[in-house]
Protein backbone atom coordinates (compact mmCIF):
# COMPACT_ATOMS: atom_id res chain seq x y z
CA UNK A 1 0.00 0.00 0.00
CA UNK A 2 1.48 3.55 -1.29
CA UNK A 3 -0.14 6.42 -0.62
CA UNK A 4 1.25 9.06 -3.54
CA UNK A 5 -0.89 12.34 -3.32
CA UNK A 6 -3.66 13.60 -0.44
CA UNK A 7 -6.06 16.42 -1.17
CA UNK A 8 -8.65 17.51 2.10
CA UNK A 9 -10.73 20.11 3.04
CA UNK A 10 -12.70 21.35 6.39
CA UNK A 11 -11.11 17.52 8.38
CA UNK A 12 -9.99 18.45 11.75
CA UNK A 13 -7.83 21.25 11.08
CA UNK A 14 -7.01 21.08 7.81
CA UNK A 15 -8.47 23.15 4.75
CA UNK A 16 -7.00 22.74 1.42
CA UNK A 17 -4.32 21.05 2.77
CA UNK A 18 -1.99 18.97 0.25
CA UNK A 19 0.71 16.56 0.46
CA UNK A 20 2.55 14.55 -2.06
CA UNK A 21 4.61 11.90 -2.32
CA UNK A 22 6.44 11.55 -5.76
CA UNK A 23 9.96 12.92 -5.84
CA UNK A 24 11.59 14.31 -9.47
CA UNK A 25 14.87 12.19 -9.67
CA UNK A 26 16.67 9.62 -8.72
CA UNK A 27 18.77 9.82 -5.52
CA UNK A 28 22.92 8.30 -6.37
CA UNK A 29 23.48 6.49 -3.37
CA UNK A 30 20.38 6.55 -1.74
CA UNK A 31 20.52 4.17 1.99
CA UNK A 32 16.48 3.89 1.04
CA UNK A 33 16.86 1.76 -1.71
CA UNK A 34 14.82 1.04 -4.19
CA UNK A 35 12.69 4.07 -3.61
CA UNK A 36 10.47 3.18 -6.82
CA UNK A 37 7.64 0.41 -7.70
CA UNK A 38 9.32 -2.99 -8.53
CA UNK A 39 9.90 -3.54 -12.23
CA UNK A 40 8.30 0.45 -12.67
CA UNK A 41 11.97 2.48 -12.07
CA UNK A 42 10.53 5.73 -13.17
CA UNK A 43 7.78 5.41 -10.60
CA UNK A 44 9.22 6.89 -7.80
CA UNK A 45 7.88 7.33 -4.77
CA UNK A 46 8.18 8.77 -1.45
CA UNK A 47 9.19 5.40 0.34
CA UNK A 48 9.61 6.48 3.96
CA UNK A 49 7.87 9.76 5.05
CA UNK A 50 9.21 11.66 7.99
CA UNK A 51 7.15 14.64 9.42
CA UNK A 52 8.19 17.29 11.50
CA UNK A 53 6.44 20.55 12.79
CA UNK A 54 5.41 22.89 16.00
CA UNK A 55 2.67 21.32 18.09
CA UNK A 56 -0.90 21.23 16.67
CA UNK A 57 0.46 21.29 13.04
CA UNK A 58 -1.69 18.59 12.17
CA UNK A 59 1.18 15.36 12.47
CA UNK A 60 -1.37 13.45 13.94
CA UNK A 61 -4.43 14.35 12.27
CA UNK A 62 -2.50 13.65 9.49
CA UNK A 63 -2.77 9.87 10.34
CA UNK A 64 -6.64 10.00 11.96
CA UNK A 65 -7.59 10.98 8.24
CA UNK A 66 -5.36 8.57 6.50
CA UNK A 67 -6.53 5.91 8.54
CA UNK A 68 -10.69 7.17 8.26
CA UNK A 69 -10.34 6.91 4.77
CA UNK A 70 -8.78 3.57 4.52
CA UNK A 71 -11.83 2.25 6.86
CA UNK A 72 -13.77 4.35 4.46
CA UNK A 73 -12.98 2.44 1.61
CA UNK A 74 -12.52 -1.10 3.18
CA UNK A 75 -15.25 -0.61 5.23
CA UNK A 76 -17.93 1.49 3.23
CA UNK A 77 -19.05 3.54 5.88
CA UNK A 78 -19.84 7.04 6.03
CA UNK A 79 -19.03 7.91 9.40
CA UNK A 80 -15.33 6.93 9.07
CA UNK A 81 -15.15 9.96 7.60
CA UNK A 82 -18.02 12.27 8.92
CA UNK A 83 -16.30 11.97 12.23
CA UNK A 84 -13.83 14.13 10.82
CA UNK A 85 -15.44 17.00 9.41
CA UNK A 86 -14.53 19.98 11.16
CA UNK A 87 -17.75 22.54 10.19
CA UNK A 88 -20.62 20.35 9.66
CA UNK A 89 -22.49 23.67 7.78
CA UNK A 90 -19.92 23.55 4.92
CA UNK A 91 -18.94 20.88 2.33
CA UNK A 92 -15.83 18.55 2.90
CA UNK A 93 -13.80 16.68 0.24
CA UNK A 94 -10.78 14.36 0.21
CA UNK A 95 -8.89 13.03 -3.19
CA UNK A 96 -6.62 9.67 -2.43
CA UNK A 97 -3.81 8.61 -5.02
CA UNK A 98 -2.76 5.50 -4.04
CA UNK A 99 -1.47 2.17 -4.88
CA UNK A 100 -2.59 -1.28 -3.76
CA UNK A 101 -0.39 -4.72 -4.41
CA UNK A 102 -0.77 -4.40 -8.26
CA UNK A 103 0.79 -1.82 -10.86
CA UNK A 104 -2.25 0.02 -10.70
CA UNK A 105 -2.85 3.46 -9.58
CA UNK A 106 -6.16 4.31 -8.16
CA UNK A 107 -7.63 7.91 -7.02
CA UNK A 108 -10.88 7.89 -4.41
CA UNK A 109 -12.69 11.71 -5.04
CA UNK A 110 -15.25 12.03 -1.82
CA UNK A 111 -17.44 14.85 -1.27
CA UNK A 112 -19.80 15.08 1.80
CA UNK A 113 -22.02 17.43 1.65
CA UNK A 114 -23.18 19.55 4.69
CA UNK A 115 -25.29 17.98 7.18
CA UNK A 116 -27.93 20.22 7.55
CA UNK A 117 -31.40 19.52 9.77
CA UNK A 118 -30.99 16.20 9.38
CA UNK A 119 -27.64 13.66 10.27
CA UNK A 120 -25.48 12.63 7.49
CA UNK A 121 -26.70 9.61 5.48
CA UNK A 122 -26.11 8.29 1.74
CA UNK A 123 -27.73 11.60 -0.01
CA UNK A 124 -24.36 13.66 1.64
CA UNK A 125 -22.25 11.22 0.16
CA UNK A 126 -20.89 11.60 -3.34
CA UNK A 127 -17.96 9.55 -4.59
CA UNK A 128 -15.86 9.09 -7.82
CA UNK A 129 -13.20 6.51 -7.84
CA UNK A 130 -10.75 5.58 -11.30
CA UNK A 131 -7.83 3.48 -11.65
CA UNK A 132 -4.91 3.72 -14.39
CA UNK A 133 -2.33 0.93 -14.98
CA UNK A 134 1.14 2.21 -14.39
CA UNK A 135 3.21 0.78 -17.68
CA UNK A 136 7.33 0.03 -17.69
CA UNK A 137 7.56 3.94 -18.17
CA UNK A 138 5.35 5.61 -16.55
CA UNK A 139 5.81 8.15 -13.74
CA UNK A 140 3.39 9.45 -11.27
CA UNK A 141 2.83 12.58 -13.34
CA UNK A 142 1.72 10.97 -16.42
CA UNK A 143 -0.60 8.66 -14.23
CA UNK A 144 -1.87 11.44 -12.51
CA UNK A 145 -2.77 13.44 -15.43
CA UNK A 146 -4.33 10.39 -17.26
CA UNK A 147 -6.68 10.23 -13.43
CA UNK A 148 -7.58 13.45 -14.16
CA UNK A 149 -9.29 12.85 -16.99
CA UNK A 150 -11.08 10.13 -15.74
CA UNK A 151 -12.47 12.17 -12.97
CA UNK A 152 -13.34 14.73 -14.83
CA UNK A 153 -15.82 12.68 -16.83
CA UNK A 154 -17.06 9.97 -14.61
CA UNK A 155 -20.19 10.20 -13.01
CA UNK A 156 -20.29 10.70 -9.05
CA UNK A 157 -21.78 7.46 -7.20
CA UNK A 158 -22.37 6.06 -4.43
CA UNK A 159 -20.81 3.38 -2.19
CA UNK A 160 -20.79 0.32 -4.89
CA UNK A 161 -17.54 3.03 -6.06
CA UNK A 162 -15.43 1.59 -3.89
CA UNK A 163 -15.72 -2.03 -4.88
CA UNK A 164 -13.61 -1.25 -7.38
CA UNK A 165 -10.97 -0.95 -5.12
CA UNK A 166 -8.91 -4.17 -3.98
CA UNK A 167 -7.91 -5.63 -0.53
CA UNK A 168 -4.97 -3.95 1.39
CA UNK A 169 -3.78 -3.16 4.59
CA UNK A 170 -2.50 -0.72 7.21
CA UNK A 171 -0.59 -0.32 10.74
CA UNK A 172 -0.95 2.58 12.61
CA UNK A 173 0.55 3.35 16.05
CA UNK A 174 -0.26 7.05 17.96
CA UNK A 175 1.60 8.60 21.06
CA UNK A 176 -1.79 8.56 23.37
CA UNK A 177 -2.80 4.85 22.91
CA UNK A 178 -3.49 2.95 25.86
CA UNK A 179 -3.80 -0.09 24.16
CA UNK A 180 -1.92 -2.03 21.41
CA UNK A 181 -2.07 -4.34 18.47
CA UNK A 182 -0.63 -7.06 19.64
CA UNK A 183 1.89 -9.17 16.95
CA UNK A 184 1.45 -12.84 16.96
CA UNK A 185 3.46 -14.31 19.64
CA UNK A 186 6.29 -15.60 17.41
CA UNK A 187 9.67 -16.69 18.56
CA UNK A 188 10.97 -14.29 16.02
CA UNK A 189 8.46 -11.13 17.99
CA UNK A 190 10.15 -12.37 21.37
CA UNK A 191 13.62 -11.74 20.13
CA UNK A 192 11.96 -8.60 18.51
CA UNK A 193 11.13 -7.39 22.09
CA UNK A 194 13.51 -8.43 24.48
CA UNK A 195 16.03 -6.71 21.90
CA UNK A 196 14.05 -3.13 21.92
CA UNK A 197 13.52 -3.76 25.81
CA UNK A 198 16.82 -4.39 26.86
CA UNK A 199 17.76 -1.07 24.59
CA UNK A 200 15.27 1.05 26.84
CA UNK A 201 16.24 -0.70 30.16
CA UNK A 202 18.80 -2.50 30.74
CA UNK A 203 17.66 -3.89 34.02
CA UNK A 204 15.09 -6.25 31.82
CA UNK A 205 16.01 -9.79 32.44
CA UNK A 206 13.97 -11.32 29.47
CA UNK A 207 10.41 -12.26 27.94
CA UNK A 208 8.45 -15.10 28.58
CA UNK A 209 5.17 -16.37 27.36
CA UNK A 210 2.84 -17.70 29.35
CA UNK A 211 1.82 -20.62 27.54
CA UNK A 212 -1.78 -21.51 29.24
CA UNK A 213 -2.73 -17.73 28.67
CA UNK A 214 -4.14 -16.96 25.18
CA UNK A 215 -2.25 -13.70 24.04
CA UNK A 216 -0.27 -12.84 27.06
CA UNK A 217 3.07 -12.99 28.33
CA UNK A 218 5.75 -11.80 31.23
CA UNK A 219 8.20 -9.32 31.21
CA UNK A 220 11.03 -9.94 33.98
CA UNK A 221 11.97 -6.43 35.20
CA UNK A 222 14.62 -6.65 38.55
CA UNK A 223 12.73 -8.87 40.73
CA UNK A 224 9.45 -7.64 39.05
CA UNK A 225 7.42 -9.44 36.48
CA UNK A 226 4.66 -7.57 34.06
CA UNK A 227 1.51 -8.84 32.72
CA UNK A 228 1.20 -8.14 29.13
CA UNK A 229 -2.27 -9.42 28.11
CA UNK A 230 -4.45 -8.69 24.43
CA UNK A 231 -1.95 -5.66 23.60
CA UNK A 232 -2.48 -4.27 28.08
CA UNK A 233 0.08 -3.17 30.02
CA UNK A 234 -1.04 -4.81 33.78
CA UNK A 235 -0.08 -2.39 36.78
CA UNK A 236 1.73 0.14 33.86
CA UNK A 237 2.73 2.22 36.92
CA UNK A 238 5.87 -0.40 37.63
CA UNK A 239 7.64 0.56 34.21
CA UNK A 240 9.16 3.71 32.50
CA UNK A 241 7.20 5.88 29.87
CA UNK A 242 9.92 5.04 27.64
CA UNK A 243 9.48 1.35 28.20
CA UNK A 244 5.65 1.01 27.80
CA UNK A 245 6.05 2.75 24.31
CA UNK A 246 8.93 0.42 23.78
CA UNK A 247 6.36 -2.64 23.90
CA UNK A 248 4.29 -0.91 21.41
CA UNK A 249 7.44 0.19 19.31
CA UNK A 250 8.37 -3.56 18.99
CA UNK A 251 4.87 -4.39 17.34
CA UNK A 252 5.71 -1.93 15.34
CA UNK A 253 8.36 -2.87 13.98
CA UNK A 254 7.84 -6.38 13.85
CA UNK A 255 4.96 -5.89 12.18
CA UNK A 256 7.29 -4.00 9.48
CA UNK A 257 9.76 -7.01 9.47
CA UNK A 258 6.84 -9.39 9.02
CA UNK A 259 5.56 -7.23 5.78
CA UNK A 260 2.08 -8.19 5.22
CA UNK A 261 0.46 -4.93 6.33
CA UNK A 262 1.65 -2.34 3.14
CA UNK A 263 1.51 0.95 5.11
CA UNK A 264 2.90 1.93 8.16
CA UNK A 265 2.34 5.07 10.39
CA UNK A 266 4.46 5.47 13.72
CA UNK A 267 2.70 8.78 15.30
CA UNK A 268 5.38 10.47 17.93
CA UNK A 269 5.92 6.59 19.45
CA UNK A 270 9.17 8.05 20.83
CA UNK A 271 8.60 10.74 22.79
CA UNK A 272 9.95 8.83 26.07
CA UNK A 273 12.83 7.24 23.98
CA UNK A 274 16.32 8.66 24.00
CA UNK A 275 17.14 10.30 20.45
CA UNK A 276 20.23 7.83 19.77
CA UNK A 277 17.71 4.80 20.51
CA UNK A 278 15.31 6.63 18.41
CA UNK A 279 17.14 7.11 15.12
CA UNK A 280 18.61 3.66 15.46
CA UNK A 281 14.97 1.97 15.56
CA UNK A 282 13.89 4.22 12.65
CA UNK A 283 17.39 2.76 10.79
CA UNK A 284 16.11 -0.50 11.04
CA UNK A 285 12.09 -0.11 10.16
CA UNK A 286 13.45 2.01 7.28
CA UNK A 287 16.21 -0.74 6.39
CA UNK A 288 13.46 -3.96 6.85
CA UNK A 289 10.69 -2.18 4.76
CA UNK A 290 10.09 -3.83 1.77
CA UNK A 291 10.00 -2.56 -1.66
CA UNK A 292 6.03 -1.02 -2.87
CA UNK A 293 5.41 -0.39 1.06
CA UNK A 294 5.63 2.73 2.68
CA UNK A 295 6.51 4.27 6.26
CA UNK A 296 4.94 7.34 8.09
CA UNK A 297 7.18 8.68 11.00
CA UNK A 298 6.15 11.57 13.14
CA UNK A 299 8.82 13.29 15.61
CA UNK A 300 9.84 16.50 17.42
CA UNK A 301 13.05 15.06 17.42
CA UNK A 302 15.80 17.47 15.16
CA UNK A 303 18.63 15.08 15.83
CA UNK A 304 16.84 12.61 12.95
CA UNK A 305 17.81 15.62 10.60
CA UNK A 306 21.34 14.27 10.93
CA UNK A 307 20.19 10.88 9.63
CA UNK A 308 22.05 10.11 5.93
CA UNK A 309 18.52 10.09 4.61
CA UNK A 310 17.00 12.08 0.97
CA UNK A 311 16.33 15.26 1.91
CA UNK A 312 13.24 14.61 -0.24
CA UNK A 313 12.10 11.80 2.90
CA UNK A 314 11.35 14.97 5.24
CA UNK A 315 8.34 17.25 5.15
CA UNK A 316 7.54 19.86 7.69
CA UNK A 317 3.70 20.96 8.45
CA UNK A 318 3.60 24.42 9.58
CA UNK A 319 -0.08 25.93 11.09
CA UNK A 320 -0.43 30.05 10.11
CA UNK A 321 -2.98 32.79 10.44
CA UNK A 322 -5.07 33.87 7.39
CA UNK A 323 -7.54 36.54 8.08
CA UNK A 324 -9.57 35.00 10.87
CA UNK A 325 -8.23 30.92 10.00
CA UNK A 326 -5.67 29.12 10.76
CA UNK A 327 -3.77 27.34 7.80
CA UNK A 328 -1.57 24.12 7.55
CA UNK A 329 1.02 23.31 4.57
CA UNK A 330 3.80 21.33 4.13
CA UNK A 331 7.31 22.69 3.47
CA UNK A 332 9.73 20.86 1.55
CA UNK A 333 13.40 21.00 2.51
CA UNK A 334 14.37 19.47 -0.94
CA UNK A 335 12.65 22.43 -2.64
CA UNK A 336 14.92 24.28 -0.27
CA UNK A 337 18.18 22.59 -0.44
CA UNK A 338 19.73 21.93 -3.54
CA UNK A 339 23.48 20.17 -2.83
CA UNK A 340 24.45 17.42 -1.20
CA UNK A 341 26.40 19.12 1.39
CA UNK A 342 23.60 21.45 2.78
CA UNK A 343 22.58 20.46 6.30
CA UNK A 344 19.22 19.86 6.65
CA UNK A 345 19.43 20.20 10.57
CA UNK A 346 21.13 23.40 10.39
CA UNK A 347 18.42 25.03 8.03
CA UNK A 348 15.81 23.89 10.65
CA UNK A 349 17.17 25.27 13.63
CA UNK A 350 17.74 28.01 11.75
CA UNK A 351 13.93 28.14 10.60
CA UNK A 352 14.13 28.27 6.71
CA UNK A 353 11.00 26.58 6.39
CA UNK A 354 9.55 28.90 8.78
CA UNK A 355 7.78 25.86 11.11
CA UNK A 356 9.51 26.50 14.17
CA UNK A 357 6.63 27.59 17.32
CA UNK A 358 6.62 30.96 17.56
CA UNK A 359 7.29 32.23 21.42
CA UNK A 360 6.82 35.76 21.34
CA UNK A 361 4.14 35.43 23.47
CA UNK A 362 5.20 32.98 25.45
CA UNK A 363 8.34 35.14 26.87
CA UNK A 364 5.82 37.79 27.74
CA UNK A 365 5.27 35.78 30.88
CA UNK A 366 8.79 37.24 32.37
CA UNK A 367 7.45 40.85 33.09
CA UNK A 368 4.53 38.87 34.35
CA UNK A 369 3.72 40.80 37.67
CA UNK A 370 1.53 38.75 40.51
Amino acid sequence: MIVMDLKIDNFFAFNNFHINMSYPKKIVDSLINPEHLQDRPNFRYKKVNIILGANATGKTSLGRILMSSFNFISRKEIVALTDCINDNSKEASISLDFIINENKLYRLLARILPEGDNLYNEDNVKIKVASVNINKRDNYEICAKKLDKLIESADYGYLEELDKVSFFGWFFIYANDEKFHQAPLSEEYFKILETVLKALDPSIKGVEKIEDVENSYIISLGNKKILVQDGEIVKKNIISSGTASGIAIANFLAEIIEGKCGFYYCDEKFSFVHSEVEKAILNIMISRLPQNQQLFFTTHNTDILDMNLPKHSFTFLKKYKVDDDYVIECVYPSDYLKRNTDSLKLAAENDLFLSSPDLDNLYTLLELKI
